[in-house]
């Protein structure tokens, strides 16, 4: 049959093709979703625990592996998200849910690739405290790294707290003396003693809250989350005796609930750099108070950090109190820290 006579008029076209019935806006509300807490990612797929706690249900806590549901696009899921789930919730081996809603986050740390690159990308969800590790020796502590971390700490609205590992090896007062004037607690451990001295302090200032650990690789914070959590096995690796730089070992991040319920600990990869190129320096002033109302005579545009800033006339007026010097000096550290590079 030769078909060099038809024309496109000739084409039958079926009356009802499939899919062409317009797809509604509508989109399920999931009433009867479970909500669940993100505690581990790993190439899409997600870990979550099932809260026990839901009214009208008496099931015991679980975890279940879920994947993102499709009606979310691509919107980021991390560690430490709330979210709603449906499908098989039964934790059983195999069994696969889905993630349908990530209910409002109450904070997120983030941190860019680069500092050239404005894209931020979230870490850790609705956490309220980063914990910067840093060893006191072997490796070297990494100041310009650990105040970077600081104003990712400040712009994520998180508290900071200094764990100093390895002062067994160094005495921490010099490097302390860096950040007396930011106020920045600190818990100072001994590494070689079983268990390292200054952890129960350590657990004192964990308790109750959300937790990010970070630091550069090596410097023992993966050991510190298997003794804060016991059978947590994360793994741990050495540090190179010609390069200075530990090996990372943890390769996601995840969240380990600390003994008794008493909070929750975030374990994350190993960082060597920390882009802050999405942060606004407006927001780092505003965790100086003592320093901001000094701002009012600084000419427009001003990055406070040249002759023209209006903050060195104040505080040389002593308006800014005594600590007004070493706090001037200790922010702008910060604000250089921005533009930097976050390897030391």
């Amino acid at each position: 049959m030769s078909w060099e006579h038809l024309d496109e008029s000739d084409v039958r076209i079926r009356p009802n093709p499939r899919g062409s019935r317009p797809r509604s806006k509508d989109r399920p509300k999931h009433e009867a979703a479970y909500p669940a807490l993100v505690v581990g990612v790993d190439r899409g797929r997600y870990t979550c625990l099932v809260d026990a706690g839901v009214v009208g249900r008496r099931e015991p806590e679980r975890m279940v592996v879920a994947m993102r549901a499709r009606e979310l696009g691509r919107s980021g899921i991390v560690v430490g998200d709330d979210v709603a789930l449906v499908g098989d919730v039964s934790g059983a081996p195999g069994a696969l849910a889905r993630i349908v809603r990530v209910e409002p986050r109450r904070g997120v740390l983030r941190r860019s690739a680069e500092d050239t690159d404005s894209v931020e990308r979230a870490i850790v969800a609705n956490a309220d405290q980063l914990a910067i590790v840093s060893a006191l020796a072997n490796p070297e502590p990494r100041p310009r790294l650990i105040d970077r971390c600081l104003v990712a700490a400040f712009d994520a609205g998180m508290a900071p707290l200094l764990v100093l590992t390895k002062a067994d090896l160094v005495d921490p007062a010099d490097f302390l003396a860096q950040y007396a004037p930011l106020d920045v607690p600190y818990v100072v451990l001994a590494v070689k003693t079983d268990p390292p001295a200054g952890l129960a302090e350590l657990r004192a200032r964990l308790a109750d809250r959300v937790t990010v650990f970070v630091g550069h690789s090596g410097v023992g914070k993966s050991t510190l989350v298997n003794a804060l959590v016991p059978g947590a096995d994360r793994a741990t690796g050495h540090v190179n005796d010609v390069t200075g730089r530990g090996r990372h070992t943890s390769s996601s991040a995840v969240a380990l609930r600390l003994p008794d319920r008493a909070g929750w600990v975030v374990d994350t990869p190993g960082v060597r750099s920390f882009g802050l190129a999405h942060i606004d320096p407006a927001r780092i002033l505003a965790h100086f108070p003592d320093l901001e109302a000094g701002t009012g005579g600084c000419p427009r545009g001003c990055t406070h950090d040249e002759p023209e800033c209006a903050l060195d006339g104040y505080v040389a007026a002593g308006s800014a109190g005594p600590a007004g010097a070493s706090r001037l000096d200790s922010f702008r550290r910060l604000l250089r820290s921005k533009s930097a590079t976050g390897e030391d």
